[in-house]
């Protein structure tokens, strides 16, 4: 007989331990308030009986019980909105009706003094793992990392994220929407997927891969799997995700109720493109005929009687360069205000189908008990589009700009999907009213204060009240896990964890008036600094925004602006000549804190660090000339294809036609923006470059296909000499020449930040309007080659 066993729980670093950490300075108040119970994820136990050579009844076995968190751990769902600015939602004086939003304010509390990093990929990353993003290895977007500590666009297995920790001690976790925290070069459906959602503590995903993406025609991921086109003639990704999102809580709560979930939910709205149902667009027609100007002073005056800046707030001025509304050809406004009128029917759009997940989760058994986090932006509204706003985002990054007049024609089709439309700078910094400047820029509000608002019925009882306390998106995390009652974690894994840097914010839930937790914060994009201390704030911008390829400049003679916040709300009145003594502290203060948290080196460079071989990112395409695919594969985004752009290649598909009709797409890359298609259509064999869709060079055979097999080939000779030349593009079936022409221009840059590489059919938008997708070849490809030269 076997001796007795005693029941043992054992902590294993190399899985779960979960371990209290040392509260900072700034969290010393947090931890006077007493805890639950925390659990833990403990290793399987032993039984606890005799256990003999046969079984018996009276000396039943026993099985591990499920890990969970703390009695009455809340749900925890966190929404965050793109690009949207402080003035652009009504919940804080904006002119887009924000009803959802409005809802969750009035049995909650509204954040005045909330911060991001006012970008897209470092917000993400602060917000997911607590540290700041250069802690986390996410100082810039991932598309143009260049590889030191901050700049790696990798999260690193030391900060482990808010779902991880979730999730070992019991949570359901599901990300859905967009995710632009994985390496461009890892967005495939090969892998590695250590750095997706999944190998982020998330149990389900489903979204899209990068910053952007069309809300028609997006390419959608299940967990690690692209997803057919919807066939829905009206599909809409918000709806899209709304919808996915309320069936994912349903079903986890119909199967197991007692298990909390987490719900990050990360629609595309309001990031460009700017895409809305006509008949949200058509409920504000002429409602921003007075143009921007006027719109800025409108708001403060409703942000003061709402009480959401203080009454003595001044309105800042417009950056150089943005022009005065007046000084506009009438056309040019009535383009300008409908571009305005489709960016708010997409806000009011994107707030209505959150509006749908909040209605369902409220209306569960446990739905007062879900906290519910409402970010409105990532960063501030975005002057991306240019001075001019755009068609086509892609043309701004290739430096083909488009004038209000070549865009005029287009005006009753802006926000549908033919266009990858923009609106020009002077909304984006009306969306960031009061505040200066917009998304990119670190150093100003307008780049990184959003509207937060936190309900959670079950613990907040001041219904509707402000809370003005200094706070940055860091401090997310640790809120979550105090609201859960779980300890900060020391090590995961296996791995030992940085300190968490942000500070829970449930400080403020109970008091207005609490003097803030949080007294000091860097900023840091791009070469735009900002240091916050105590109520004083340093700014140093570089580049106005829209400037997209940046000249080398001294940082160290950069002017720093100085700011009494906690006096002057919107950074109106700078003070630095004033104040020397002050300003040199802050700036110092600044420099200490960059080497602290991996801001270190500064570099201002963007499109420049576009390039995967020049930066010596580890994308598995570099150094390769051959690339053979099989037949049929889709969803390999455009950082882990070969590049096309600027140089000769050679696409050449073997395939066996035994249809009457074998139209269907062979190879694509890009789609309604720009890139590339070989196809097959009524028959005949298609070659075809999209420039910027504002021209099509199409080559095609001049009979039909045989049936049969063949090899059928486009093979383009670029004419060299600079970026964005032409060339020469030949088509051939077995060996011989079926047609040729000239493509006089490229695209220069890159194709689309959305859309990728699909062999077989397009998963994605179409290359020109001849053909609708998904557009399956109807023959057998038995294998596609591209050789580059």
């Amino acid at each position: 007989m076997i001796s007795k066993r005693s029941l043992v729980a054992s902590l294993l670093l190399s899985a779960t331990a979960l371990l209290p950490t040392k509260l900072s300075a700034q969290q010393a108040d947090d931890a006077a308030t007493p805890k639950a119970p925390v659990v833990l994820p403990f290793s399987e136990p032993t039984f606890q009986g005799e256990v003999g050579r046969t079984f018996k009844d009276s000396d039943l076995p026993q099985f591990p019980r499920p890990v969970r968190p703390p009695q009455g751990a809340p749900n925890v769902v966190v929404i965050l909105l793109d690009d949207a600015g402080f003035g652009q939602f009504s919940t804080f004086g904006g002119g887009t009706p924000s009803p959802t939003a409005d809802k969750l304010a009035a049995e909650g509390l509204r954040y005045n003094e909330f911060h991001t990093t006012a970008l897209c990929s470092p917000t993400r990353a602060a917000l997911l793992t607590g540290r700041n993003h250069h802690s986390s290895g996410f100082g810039v977007i991932s598309e143009i990392t260049d590889g030191y500590d901050g700049y790696t666009g990798i999260l690193p297995k030391s900060t482990a994220t808010i779902a991880e920790t979730l999730r070992l001690n019991g949570y359901a976790t599901a990300w859905f929407g967009k995710n632009h925290n994985t390496p461009a070069w890892e967005q495939n459906p090969a892998g590695p997927f250590d750095h997706w959602p999944s190998g982020y503590g998330f149990d389900y995903f489903y979204g899209f891969m990068g910053g952007n993406a069309s809300q028609w025609e997006p390419l959608m991921f299940e967990n690690h799997t692209p997803v057919p086109r919807s066939a829905d003639p009206n599909y809409h990704m918000a709806a899209d995700l709304a919808d996915r999102s309320i069936d994912w809580i349903r079903s986890e709560q119909a199967i197991d109720p007692q298990r909390p979930y987490f719900l990050y939910l990360a629609p595309g709205g309001t990031h460009s493109p700017h895409h809305a149902p006509k008949d949200w667009i058509d409920k504000f027609k002429g409602q921003f005929d007075a143009g921007w100007d006027v719109y800025r002073a409108q708001t403060l005056e409703r942000q003061k009687a709402l009480g959401v800046v203080p009454a003595n707030t001044m309105l800042t001025a417009r950056a150089e360069g943005i022009p005065a509304w007046d000084s506009l050809e009438p056309d040019q406004k009535r383009l300008y205000a409908h571009m305005m009128e489709v960016f708010a029917a997409y806000g009011a759009y994107t707030d209505h189908e959150m509006g749908r997940v909040v209605d369902a989760i409220r209306k569960m058994p446990n739905g007062d008990n879900t906290m519910i986090m409402y970010i409105m932006g990532d960063n501030g509204a975005s002057a991306e589009g240019g001075l001019d706003g755009t068609l086509n985002e892609i043309a701004a990054y290739s430096s083909v700009p488009m004038t209000w007049k070549t865009m005029l024609p287009a005006i009753n089709d802006l926000g549908s999907k033919k266009y990858d439309n923009h609106f020009p700078v002077g909304w984006a910094l009306a969306m960031n009213t009061p505040f200066q400047w917009t998304k990119q820029v670190a150093s100003h509000f307008g780049g990184t204060r959003n509207p937060m608002i936190i309900s959670w019925p079950a613990r907040i009882k001041d219904k509707g009240g402000l809370r003005p306390q200094f706070q940055h998106i860091i401090d997310v995390a640790p809120t979550i896990l105090e609201a859960a009652g779980l300890p900060q974690p020391t090590m995961v894994n296996g791995v030992a964890q940085k300190p968490i840097e942000g500070v829970s914010m449930e400080y403020t839930f109970d008091g207005a008036k609490t003097a803030s937790h949080r007294k000091t914060q860097y900023f840091e994009m791009q070469g735009y600094r900002g240091i916050y201390h105590d109520g004083w704030m340093a700014s140093s911008i570089t580049f106005q925004p829209w400037v997209l390829l940046r000249p080398e400049f001294d940082i160290d003679k950069a002017k720093w602006e100085l700011y009494k916040i906690d006096e002057d709300f919107s950074q109106a009145h700078d003070i630095a000549a004033a104040n020397p003594g002050k300003l040199k502290e802050m700036e110092d203060l600044f420099w200490a804190e960059a080497a602290k948290y991996n801001v270190l080196p500064i570099d201002w460079r963007s499109l420049e660090r576009s390039s995967d071989e020049a930066m010596g990112r580890p994308n598995p395409t570099i150094g390769r000339k051959h690339f053979e695919y099989p037949g049929n594969l889709t969803g390999v985004l455009l950082g882990s294809a070969p590049v096309l752009v600027d140089r000769s290649f050679t696409i050449t598909a073997d395939i066996d036609i035994h249809a009457d009709k074998p139209d269907g797409m062979l190879f694509t890359q890009g789609g309604f923006t720009a890139g590339w298609g070989f196809f097959v259509q009524n028959g005949k064999l298609v070659a075809e470059h999209n420039f910027l869709g504002l021209q099509r060079y199409r080559i095609e055979s001049s009979d039909p296909l045989p049936a049969g097999k063949a090899t059928v080939a486009m093979d383009f000779t670029y004419d060299g000499g600079g970026r964005g030349k032409g060339g020469r593009l030949l088509l051939s079936v077995n060996g011989k020449s079926v047609g040729e022409g000239r493509v006089e221009r490229t695209v220069p840059q890159l194709y689309s930040a959305f859309e990728g590489q699909d062999i077989g059919m397009d998963n994605g938008s179409p290359i020109d309007e001849s053909y609708a997708p998904p557009f399956k070849f109807q023959g057998r490809i038995d294998s596609v080659t591209v050789d580059l030269k």
